[in-house]
């Protein structure tokens, strides 16, 4: 089994996070496939603590399941790592401030639906 691959913790400390137990309860997931959702780069986790977590602002509230996730997520780290970028640097750029952005952020813009801009930038970040 391939470890998991964490972030550095970059997330401003008013950031909410969830724990792997929360992460599976609110997907609807066992603990194996939350891990291999963070091996396959679906999510991006930090350690805090000793502990994994992953950022609360990844997830929808109110959706069970697999579309749990916010809508372009994924696709937007695999564009991430597909330009090179390592999973601390994902993670800074998602919770960055861009105020020429819908949502000020990129985690926040996709939340409210900008998918298309957010994934726009981040193709022309490997460039």
């Amino acid at each position: 089994m391939s470890a998991i691959p964490v972030a550095d913790d970059v997330l401003d400390s008013d950031v909410a996070v969830l724990s792997l137990a929360e992460v599976g309860t609110v997907l609807g997931l066992s603990m194996n496939k939350v891990r291999q959702l963070l091996r396959d780069g679906q999510l991006i986790a930090i350690r805090r603590a000793g502990e994994l977590y992953v950022p609360a602002d990844f997830f929808m509230e109110g959706n069970l399941g697999k579309d749990g996730l916010v809508k372009g997520l994924a696709g937007t780290v695999t564009v991430l790592s597909d330009a090179g970028y390592g999973r601390t640097e994902m993670l800074r750029w998602l919770f960055e401030a861009d105020d020429t952005l819908p949502g000020t952020t990129p985690i926040n813009a996709l939340r409210t639906n900008h998918g298309t801009e957010v994934k726009r930038r981040a193709q022309a970040m490997a460039f």
